[in-house]
């Protein structure tokens, strides 16, 4: 779980996952929400990408990203354990 972690660490990573709550949405998308470059967006999105937060799928020349539901659940349930 330490890439979860890491992941989360960062208020750019979170603030990319509340943006993708609302549904799937290519990599220009997404940079359309932030003030910061390009490659740096790029490094965000492989760092939830590593961590399983997120998946990508390429359509066309596009890549488009999405919760990955699964691992977040799984980061919930982790979660709520600790609170028990």
């Amino acid at each position: 779980m330490r890439n979860v972690w890491e992941a989360l660490s960062d208020p750019t990573r979170r603030e990319i996952l509340r943006i993708l709550k609302k549904g799937e949405l290519t990599a220009g998308e997404i940079y359309n929400y932030f003030d910061i470059t390009k490659p740096s967006l790029s490094h965000h999105l492989s760092i939830l990408k590593q961590a399983e937060l997120v998946s990508a799928n390429k359509q066309g020349q596009n890549i488009i990203y999405s919760l990955n539901i699964s691992s977040l659940s799984e980061v919930s349930d982790y979660i709520r354990g600790l609170k028990k």
